[in-house]
């Protein structure tokens, strides 16, 4: 094999806990230590010696209070890691944690760099508590030319504008649900989850708390939608309303809401971490790879609708790779909210028995800067469980982004 290649040795994550801070098991918890529960896994389970990890690269989000001061570095040096292990956070909103393993993975590849750990957290019961901002960050010449409304809005507006049902997004919950708890059931996680100790050793979380098992297609029915109530709420000081953020784009649209808390991601709290290196570093460890990074690859768009250029980062990976979408074997696209899967199948003309195969964000929540590089711990797992070889990982991002990634089994 070319040593021209990044390779996956080994990933893992937490559990999910509930986001809701009296609720969630691990609401209590520092993010950084959070983070540091994986970064001690990966080095236990691999023997890494961290004097020489390259680099942390590390994804937050909300990079405030708690999770500020490059949490990446400190996430590392809470583990109890060398100091000579540097650490690196970056932001691309809900697409930081595909966006830290492609990096890790850029910089194998171009030959600087020979041993990274990329990851992600995000503490969602913490950043709760933190004083809302827009996502323009009050910048009234950015509002003028890209005004861009609540994520739970625009997959409102997307549904509209695509004719995607009430029946449709619901219908979709519920199989998340279902195949989650048939992965559950079946130990399917079991490879990367490991659990989270309390500071004095004592079990925090040790299996997944957000999936609602029992959920029917009733149940969903019955739930009122969410984002209907927020477009006569103040978007900012300005004084100006969402609904008003919207008509700046789409003057004459009449939003059909469909969004509600059992078709929308679930609020948690949660982290991850995946270990890369070249292959002449893994060949000296005696690490076996698990995986090597195909391609990658980043698409952006409408920032005022904000949440659909999964299915153009899918086609550009694709083209980088020489691949079709008949070569691959499992896809994730992070639910996000409903209509986000619903219309990247049905763009795609994907086999929805292909996708998100282990449930996805609805059922299990969607700790946002970790969600993607769990992703790709599933897949990678599901892949050896089916003895398939291929998955491709996607996910929407915050103003109009989408990265993703393909890797291949070794």
């Amino acid at each position: 094999m070319s040593n021209n290649e990044a390779w996956i040795i080994d990933t893992c994550r937490t559990p999910r806990g509930i986001g809701k801070q009296g609720r969630g098991a691990l609401a209590h918890l520092h993010p950084q230590h959070l983070s540091a529960t994986v970064l001690k896994a990966l080095e236990q389970r691999n023997g890494i010696d961290t004097s020489e990890v390259d680099d942390v690269i590390w994804g937050c989000s909300a990079q405030r209070g708690k999770q500020g001061a490059c949490i990446g570095r400190m996430s590392l040096l809470a583990a109890g890691w060398n100091t000579a292990a540097s650490g690196v956070t970056l932001d691309r909103f809900c697409g930081s944690g595909i966006t830290s393993v492609n990096f890790a993975a850029a910089s194998i590849l171009s030959g600087m760099e020979d041993c990274v750990v990329a990851g992600g957290v995000e503490m969602m019961s913490f950043t709760a508590t933190l004083e809302p901002s827009p996502i323009d960050s009050g910048n009234l010449a950015l509002r003028e030319l890209h005004p861009q409304p609540h994520q739970g809005v625009c997959a409102d507006v997307i549904a509209t504008l695509e004719g995607i049902t009430r029946d449709d997004v619901d219908g979709l919950a519920l199989e998340s649900q279902r195949r989650a708890a048939a992965a559950l059931e079946g130990g399917h996680f079991d490879k990367s989850l490991v659990p989270v100790l309390n500071e004095d050793g004592t079990m925090a979380l040790d299996r997944e708390e957000f999936p609602r098992p029992g959920t029917t297609r009733e149940a969903l029915a019955d739930l009122p939608t969410v984002f209907s109530m927020f477009m006569d709420m103040p978007y900012d000081e300005t004084g100006e309303t969402f609904d008003s953020i919207v008509r700046r784009t789409y003057p004459d649209i009449d939003i059909n809401h469909i969004h509600h808390a059992g078709n929308s991601s679930g609020v948690v709290d949660g982290s991850a971490a995946v270990l890369l290196a070249s292959p002449d570093y893994a060949r000296a460890r005696g690490w076996k790879p698990r995986a090597r990074v195909v391609a990658m690859a980043n698409a952006a768009g409408s920032p005022e609708l904000m949440l659909n250029e999964p299915a153009p980062a899918a086609r550009k990976v694709l083209k980088k790779a020489g691949m079709n979408l008949s070569d691959v074997d499992l896809f994730e696209i992070n639910e996000a909210f409903a209509v986000v899967a619903f219309k990247f199948m049905r763009d795609l003309g994907l086999d929805p028995a292909i996708c998100n195969v282990n449930g996805g964000a609805i059922a299990l929540g969607h700790p946002i800067a970790a969600t993607g590089s769990i992703l790709i711990g599933t897949v990678l797992d599901e892949l050896e469980r089916r003895d398939q070889a291929t998955g491709l990982v996607t996910m929407c991002a915050a103003g109009g982004m989408a990265p993703a990634i393909i890797i291949e089994r070794i």
